[in-house]
């Protein structure tokens, strides 16, 4: 089968139609299949052999782009088994066959439908096939071929990555390297120029140029100044088919910027400066600027400022804001226009970043010559100390003089100044000041153990101008005088053991003083001398501010006195000296043999005769029951109910009640009431019936007739001796009463227990003679004579 094409258009096609040409192809443009003939030869068999197939060329080409009004005609299939007669059918399949390929079954013509892209797909693989039209048989095997799409020209080159923004140094040599661009072209690189893409640049020169074939783009000038120029706007343009006329073309846009170098130094705009600062400037304020101008950015513009001499560079500092890149001139030292009036600088402004590669240009610094102009300002009164500390002793009397500040006016006018106090504390309100002098007085008595220091602000003004102040701070002092008596350190808890021994150290005390150790630290610690020599105890004073309490005899006993009591004399070292009085506690106490306090209260006794705890817990209990079935016992004695029957062996005592008050003491002599007899009546003393008397009393010794005349005073004594001298009484305090009225009255006993029944013949007239207080008695005994005599 012949498949004829005519697409010889390039040189390659010419060549291979000329091959087909010389085969001797019936059809132009055809191949053909041919069969194998078997010769017959004299005397040989008839050999069959495998038909050979005749020349195939197996592509086809078609042009892109085909936008005529007619099926473009690719080529033609034809078979040797073709006689011409329309027998042969032939049928193509494969990519695009139908659709964009179609075939003539009859002739084998091949025409392509629609306009095909290149650049979308490059190929087909389609496969032929001769067939017997009436029989549907293959005449011969199925044969595969390729038609290319032919490339033409149509797509122009592309910036994939345009627009491009790109920097370069400023100052850079001719011939930097800037940037590569690339354009893509997405005709065939390999058929023709259509791909061969040529670089120009339509803008940006003489600034920057490109290498045609690469797309490298250099700097085309020698020392390109960003501060002339900084941004560039570059056009590069890519044309394919090498740059020849009917090439397509595409650009793009390079935005290049100068970035700068420290080329150029920094420079003043002037070389002198004035500056006017008033002498009232505070130190460390800043007082002017300056600035030195750079061309240059960034880092490259930083400076630092410097004063390199001048009369004022002790007065004045000059620090870089690197923010504005200014420079900020301070003042170090205060401003005086009565002594300087004006002083002068030379200040140095230069670059911290070189490049010296542009050494040759000159130095990066410049100076500038700075005068400042000191301004007269009125200013407030000076003190002749920033601060003053004054002294005065404590309970001084108000009105004490504490010391003197002094201001004053260090203007040429030199005014007045008068003095005040801030009275902005409380402390403040303590003391005066004399507005004229200055001189500072005590308002109140101050105590140092109180407020030991006090702060005030003493404020000074001139007489003309009272708006201008100026304050200084007085710390006063206030000095110790010995007005507080030692005293001790605590509360001491001194124990004393029942079995120490004489000499021994029991404590050591210390005191503590209000005063400060100029008037309080020397402590002197004894007895009170106005006391007896004291048999238990002595104090040594250590001389080191401390004294040891001693004891002075061998044993103790808490059943014979478990307190005692030692009163402590100390004394300070003040002058004069104080002393104070104080009395310490003693409490003696059971210990151990190693000097362990055992116990020190009463309910041990027992314990120390050997009973435990769990003993002396027993005892308790047992009492506490026996106590409690003697209240029952009682009780159920008392609620016991009494029979309503008395029998007749039923004797008892009856107990009368007199209301009567008796006789007087003549009527009680059943009971011992010698203690409330009349001492005329006492015939003599009794003992007291529940001891054994050993010593007779002092009243024995005393005459029956002396009794008559004794005194109720010196009755009360004679027994108070007898009680005191009396060994049988117990070892407590006792209460006698004495109720004894004076000697008998003349009238005698009023008792009715004494009286007769007939009438008395007692004469009671003597008792008008006793005064107002019985003149009732006296009428009344009176009337009652009259009336017996009438």
């Amino acid at each position: 089968m012949r498949i004829t094409s005519t697409s010889c258009i390039c040189p390659v096609l010419v060549c291979l139609c000329f091959v087909q040409r010389c085969y001797g192809a019936a059809h132009h443009g055809s191949i053909k299949v041919t069969r194998n003939q078997t010769k017959h030869i004299e005397g040989e068999t008839e050999v069959h052999h495998r038909p050979k197939r005749g020349w195939v060329w197996n592509q086809f080409f078609v042009l892109e782009e085909h936008m005529g009004p007619d099926p473009q005609y690719v080529g033609k299939l034809h078979s040797n088994s073709d006689k011409g007669d329309g027998s042969v059918k032939y049928i193509l399949t494969g990519e695009g066959a139908g659709t964009i390929f179609i075939i003539d079954d009859t002739t084998g013509d091949i025409h392509s439908t629609k306009s095909l892209d290149r650049e979308q797909k490059t190929h087909y693989v389609l496969h032929a096939q001769a067939i017997d039209r009436r029989t549907n048989k293959p005449l011969e095997p199925e044969s595969e071929f390729i038609i290319k799409v032919q490339d033409i020209n149509d797509n122009a080159p592309k910036f994939t990555d345009g627009p491009y923004i790109v920097t370069v140094p400023e100052m850079s040599e001719m011939g930097t390297s800037v940037l590569q661009v690339t354009a893509t072209d997405a005709d065939d690189p390999t058929y023709g120029n259509s791909a061969r893409v040529v670089y120009s640049i339509l803008q940006g020169q003489p600034y920057f140029s490109v290498d045609p074939k690469t797309g490298v783009i250099r700097t085309a000038l020698h020392n390109m100044d960003r501060e002339a120029r900084e941004h560039y706007s570059v056009v590069i343009q890519a044309k394919d088919m090498a740059g020849q006329v009917g090439g397509l073309s595409g650009s793009t846009t390079v935005n290049i910027t100068l970035t700068d170098v420290n080329d150029n130094p920094p420079r003043f705009p002037q070389k002198h400066y004035q500056l006017y600062v008033p002498e009232s400037a505070q130190v460390g304020s800043a007082v002017g600027k300056i600035k030195a101008n750079d061309a240059d950015t960034g880092s490259n513009a930083d400076m630092k400022y410097t004063i390199i001499n001048g009369d004022g560079s002790g007065v004045f500092s000059i620090s870089t804001d690197k923010e504005t890149r200014e420079g900020i001139l301070s003042l170090k030292k205060p401003l005086n226009y009565e002594k300087k009036k004006s002083y002068t600088l030379n200040i140095e402004g230069a670059n911290t970043h070189l490049d010296f590669r542009f050494s040759h240009l000159g130095p990066f610094k410049d100076v500038t010559m700075l005068k400042v102009i000191v301004g007269d300002v009125d200013e407030p009164p000076l003190f002749t100390m920033p601060s003053y500390v004054m002294e005065v002793y404590e309970n001084a009397k108000i009105g004490t003089p504490v010391g003197t500040v002094t201001a004053h006016d260090p203007d040429a006018a030199n005014s007045l100044v008068r003095y005040f106090i801030d009275h902005n504390t409380e402390e403040d309100r303590y003391f005066t000041i004399d507005a004229s002098t200055g001189t500072i007085k005590t308002a109140k008595i101050f105590d140092r153990e109180e407020t030991p220091w006090y702060n005030i602000t003493v404020a000074a003004s001139e007489i003309d101008n009272p708006r201008l102040v100026s304050h200084v701070p007085v710390g006063v002092r206030i000095l110790d005088v010995n007005d507080n008596p030692p005293e001790l350190a605590r509360d001491y808890d001194i124990v004393v053991c029942e079995n120490t021994r004489p000499g021994q150290v029991i404590q050591t005390i210390t005191a503590t003083d209000k005063d400060n150790s100029a008037n309080g630290a020397r402590f002197h610690f004894s007895l009170d001398e106005g006391l007896s020599l004291n048999p238990n105890f002595t104090l040594r004073n250590n001389e080191d501010n401390t004294a040891s309490i001693l004891t002075r005899r061998r044993r103790y006993s808490r059943t014979t006195q478990d307190i005692y009591y030692l009163p402590v004399l100390i004394s300070d070292g003040g002058v004069p000296p104080l002393s104070s009085s104080s009395t310490l506690t003693i409490r003696v106490c059971a210990c151990e043999r190693d000097g362990r306090v055992r116990t020190c209260h009463a309910e041990a006794f027992l314990s120390s005769a050997g009973l435990s705890t769990g003993a002396l817990i027993a005892i308790l209990l047992c009492v506490v029951i026996l106590l409690a079935i003697v209240v029952l016992f009682i009780t159920l004695r008392r609620s016991k109910k009494e029979p309503l029957i008395i029998s007749e062996e039923d004797v008892r005592e009856n107990v009368v009640t007199y209301d009567d008050e008796g006789g007087g003491e003549e009527d009680t002599e059943a009971f011992d009431i010698t203690a409330l007899r009349n001492p005329s009546a006492a015939e003599e003393l009794k003992y007291r019936r529940d001891v054994r008397p050993e010593v007779k009393p002092l009243s024995r010794h005393h005459p029956s007739s002396s009794l008559d005349s004794i005194d109720v005073q010196e009755f009360i004594k004679q027994r108070l001796a007898e009680a005191d001298l009396d060994p049988s009484v117990p070892p407590y305090d006792s209460l006698q009463t004495y109720a004894y009225e004076g000697h008998r009255s003349e009238a005698g006993s009023i008792s009715s227990l004494d009286s007769a029944t007939t009438q008395s013949d007692q004469d009671y007239n003597y008792l008008g003679d006793w005064g107002p207080e019985f003149k009732k008695l006296a009428e009344l005994y009176g009337e009652i004579e009259s009336e017996r005599t009438t």
